[in-house]
């Protein structure tokens, strides 16, 4: 199963090397898109110099050489020395014939690696806010695509489940009672539980020692104490803590259609036990020293103001530890214990520095090799339409599945619009598939360390570069099919392409495996989001333009029907892997 551009790399090398010898064999043949042709070789350019021919003569030797017999209908130099190309429309259709029979249609299995991808990562008695949108939704694409092409992706939650406030959240869980109807505020309102038990805690700083308030922060920080030394009751209690929070990211991840599960959960208290050891091997080795009573690290090239060393704390000065500490643990788990060929962290880009500076600690403690490769997956911030950093009117972070809440309710405002007939639940199910869909594609259709101003109303239009636009082209596909009471996967007919609009959306079918091959290579949802807007655009041009159901000839129908079905693969696949529905109907 071969792209255009790959199955005709080997005949311009060949080329090449007859035309210039042997030693050009392997020569890039630099082949590029052309508004002129289907694609341009820029060869001769690179090649002249290396020669001491001018760059035309160069392009007309290598035309003598080119064996294109039933692959380029045209073959012609043009300007200093290009070389377009034009493509036999039989050829083409004998391509994507290929692709249609192959049940991936056109994506290569890659060889396995194991592959742990960190993303999502909120916080336990905390909601999560617009700034985990990201994270969540490019880590999940990314997760959803690494596995389609083959590999073993091990999805890790790196929740925020251990540390000081815990003793706060515990003695806040006792006072409340831990079946009243404030403890439910973790499940429905993380929040509100966390700031009460906050504002508990300073104002018992601030209070007479005296009364059960006052002395609300000492019992906090003495629970803290027993957490970190393993009491069992104070454990039970955290772990209820955590059980109530996981009932909450659930609902987020069953809302927003990711595929996080419980067992993907990779906490911080996952590494408390190797802390200690962790910082006694770094010190044993001399990579780690004591600074003003705090156990750190400093490592060359890592300067901050007036050059002084920038320190990477693994041991605070009070005995605790901190995020240092735990990503080193994660880093050597995943290498040590998870096998890892790659490591990916979903994570805000300003983590930049911090992840560098535990990847070279890694490296020279040796718990990082260099055949495994660690990436940061930057992301970017969400912006409102002052262009900062998405709030609400109180400046406070936005909550997500208030956001969520909103996205679908601007999606049923649409449907009901345009689609009143439809049955009431019909209507409820289309709308959360529109309303979610558009938020994520939003998300993805943008490169991921790149901010973006976020606009429901632009999102959840059924026209541009949207979701909704996406998931129409789909609904119209099944549209089709249902009129002629046909299953899409039932339709294989011989393709022939005797339009332009036909030929065009044939080209754009056989990129999708290349598409989504550099997704997994680049990490760039972004990527496979324009792939599936520029076919949904090649589709629609085709679609009014060429007739299906009231074609002609049988056989032209049958073929534009098995393009219909395959551009209906191509497109409900391609929008699984960035994590959206394909509705039924719109």
């Amino acid at each position: 199963m071969v792209s255009p551009l790959v199955a005709l790399t080997p005949k311009v090398q060949s080329a090449i090397a007859a035309a210039l010898g042997d030693d050009f064999r392997e020569a890039d043949p630099v082949l590029r898109p052309s508004q002129f042709a289907d694609v341009q070789v820029n060869a001769a350019l690179a090649l002249a110099k290396k020669v001491g021919m001018p760059p035309r003569e160069v392009a007309a030797k290598i035309v003598d050489a080119l064996d294109l017999d039933g692959v380029c209908d045209s073959v012609e130099v043009s300007g200093p020395g290009f070389i377009n190309l034009t493509f036999s429309s039989s050829w083409i259709a004998g391509l994507l014939q290929d692709v249609e029979a192959d049940e991936r249609s056109g994506v290569a299995l890659q060889a396995t690696q194991n592959i742990p991808i960190d993303y999502s990562a909120p916080n336990v008695a905390k909601e999560m806010h617009v700034g985990h949108l990201r994270t969540t939704v490019v880590g999940d694409s990314l997760a959803r695509t690494l596995e389609h092409l083959g590999h073993h992706v091990i999805r890790q939650n790196h929740i925020g489940d251990w540390g000081t406030p815990f003793g706060m959240l515990i003695e806040h869980l006792l006072d409340v009672g831990r079946d009243s109807e404030e403890a439910d505020l973790l499940v429905t309102d993380p929040n509100a539980f966390y700031q009460a038990a906050r504002v508990k805690f300073d104002r018992a700083d601030k209070a007479e020692p005296a009364g059960s308030e006052g002395d609300f922060n000492v019992r906090a920080r003495t629970r803290v104490v027993k957490l970190q030394a393993g009491d069992p009751e104070t454990l039970a209690l955290w772990r209820e803590l955590v059980d109530l929070s996981k009932i909450y990211f659930n609902k987020i991840y069953s809302t927003l259609g990711i595929t996080l599960t419980d067992d993907d959960l990779a906490g911080e208290s996952t590494y408390n036990e190797v802390l200690a050891d962790l910082c006694a091997e770094l010190e044993a080795k001399g990579i780690a020293t004591v600074s003003d009573g705090a156990l750190c690290v400093f490592l060359d090239g890592y300067t901050g103001r007036e050059g002084k060393p920038v320190p990477l704390i693994i041991r605070k000065s009070d005995g605790g530890y901190n995020y240092g500490t735990t990503d080193l643990a994660t880093i050597k788990h995943r290498v040590e214990d998870l096998k890892a060929h790659r490591v990916l962290y979903v994570i805000g880009a300003p983590q930049a520095l911090h992840l560098n500076m535990v990847w070279d600690t890694a490296r020279k403690a040796g718990w990082l090799p260099d055949d495994v490769v660690p990436v940061h997956v930057q992301i970017g911030n969400v912006l409102g339409d002052d262009r900062k950093i998405l709030k609400t009117r109180s400046g406070k972070p936005l909550r997500l599945m208030a956001l969520l809440d909103e996205a679908v309710e601007k999606a049923r405002t649409v449907i009901d619009g345009t689609r009143p007939d439809l049955d009431e639940t019909v209507r409820a199910t289309i709308a959360r598939q529109i309303g979610i869909g558009a938020v994520k594609y939003a998300d993805l259709s943008v490169a991921h360390d790149s901010e973006y101003v976020f606009d429901l109303d632009r999102m959840v239009a059924l026209t541009g570069n949207t979701g909704p636009y996406l998931q129409y082209v789909v609904a119209r596909i099944r549209s089709i099919f249902r009129q002629i009471g046909l299953d899409p996967a039932a339709q294989h007919a011989p393709i022939l392409l005797g339009e332009p609009h036909e030929r065009a959306l044939a080209m754009h079918l056989l990129g999708f495996g290349d598409v989504v091959a550099e997704v997994g290579d680049t990490y760039e949802p972004h990527r496979l989001a324009g792939y599936l807007f520029e076919l949904a655009q090649a589709f629609s041009a085709f679609y009014e333009n060429c007739p299906v159901l009231k074609a002609e000839l049988d056989e032209v129908r049958e073929s534009r029907l098995t393009l219909c079905a395959l551009v209906f693969r191509v497109m409900t696949t391609g929008l699984d892997l960035l994590g959206l529905e394909s509705p039924e109907q719109m």
